[in-house]
């Protein structure tokens, strides 16, 4: 990881909701319910639990979801009209590393 990548994922942690979707998202299990198509949390949780869990609209939530995946912190996946998304652990591996190292 870099400064500037660095740099770009500090800014995306700087509003209190991202933080909070990266901790649900760490145990999804416990912070969603179980999705009514797919029965597991592998390719991540539907955008609209994500909403529903933070009380924001729509499009706010799809903001703070796609900065969140391109500074790297989420991936998502498309299952027809839906998209999921998860953690991306080796990026906040490497965020964290870059921290402590420097």
């Amino acid at each position: 990881m870099n400064l500037l990548q660095a740099t770009t994922i500090g800014k995306c942690l700087s509003n209190q909701t991202r933080i909070q979707i990266l901790l649900w998202l760490k145990k999804p299990d416990q912070h969603f319910p179980p999705h009514q198509t797919l029965k597991h949390f592998n390719d991540g949780v539907c955008v609209s639990y994500i909403q529903d869990k933070s009380g924001l609209s729509q499009p706010t939530i799809s903001t703070y979801l796609a900065n969140m995946e391109q500074c790297g912190l989420l991936t998502s996946t498309r299952h027809g009209k839906w998209t999921y998304f998860k953690r991306n652990e080796a990026v906040i591996k490497a965020y964290g590393e870059f921290l402590t190292a420097e």
